[in-house]
């Protein structure tokens, strides 16, 4: 396991980002020497932050969580932002938001302390759906074409965007709603993509990752992954490799 991955799920560090910024600084200490970034720890090392040693946490946790607007996905935030760590349960060693959410977007996020679990999850190379409801500015023209645009993968300044699966399309002269599912993590993708093929977006909510749905779950609230949702989880990465 990569160091600054080991000193964030241990809770040493609020990210990735972080941990390294911590090795960089000459604070980590693998055994007896002074840490590296960039190298990796197995369950036989000893690290230290500070002179005090670092631990994972002995139990894995797995949370379902509704972000509400406003917020970022972020443990602690430089520029003084709500942080989700205001509303997700504190008392838990090395929890982190698998994937993120910009700070407008509602919804879903999977909170866990289960690294494997969390790249399974969240690398696009294991195919676990994401799923979104959509509301836009219905245009004056061109719907139709609008919609099979971006059914057929926008054209993006950072490549082309996999063809996503839209579903459950109702509209109104104002407003178009409708499910989007797709498998990427690019930044903003889905902001970016309605943009790019001329639809303005009023809101964006994740309701579905894999197996696991919303559902009714109140906005800053949370609960525990069923045994049979994280089943479902873990398997649902295996198939998609196969």
């Amino acid at each position: 396991m990569r160091l600054q991955a080991f000193l964030a799920r241990s809770g040493a560090a609020p990210s990735r980002r972080k941990a390294e910024a911590l090795i960089s600084l000459g604070k980590v200490r693998v055994n007896s020497r002074t840490a590296r970034l960039g190298e990796s720890v197995s369950f036989n090392d000893r690290v230290f932050l500070d002179d005090k040693p670092v631990e994972l946490p002995p139990k894995y946790a797995y949370f379902v969580f509704n972000k509400p607007a406003g917020y970022v996905t972020a443990l602690k935030d430089e520029r003084n932002c709500p942080a989700i760590a205001e509303l997700i349960p504190a008392d838990v060693p090395g929890l982190v938001p698998v994937g993120r959410l910009d700070a407008d977007t509602t919804g879903l996020l999977l909170l866990t302390n289960d690294g494997k679990l969390a790249h399974r999850v969240a690398h696009p190379s294991y195919g676990v759906e994401k799923e979104y409801e959509l509301t836009l500015v219905t245009p004056e023209h061109g719907l139709e074409s609008r919609l099979a645009a971006l059914a057929s993968g926008s054209e993006l300044e950072d490549g082309k965007m996999l063809p996503p699966k839209l579903t459950r399309l109702r509209h109104t002269r104002e407003r178009t709603m409708l499910n989007i599912t797709i498998h990427e993590g690019r930044n903003r993708i889905i902001r970016r993509a309605c943009a790019a093929v001329g639809l303005r977006l009023i809101s964006l909510k994740r309701v579905r990752v894999g197996p696991v749905w919303l559902g009714a779950l109140a906005e800053g609230r949370y609960r525990s992954l069923t045994k049979k949702e994280l089943k479902i989880l873990k398997n649902a990465g295996r198939l998609n490799l196969e």
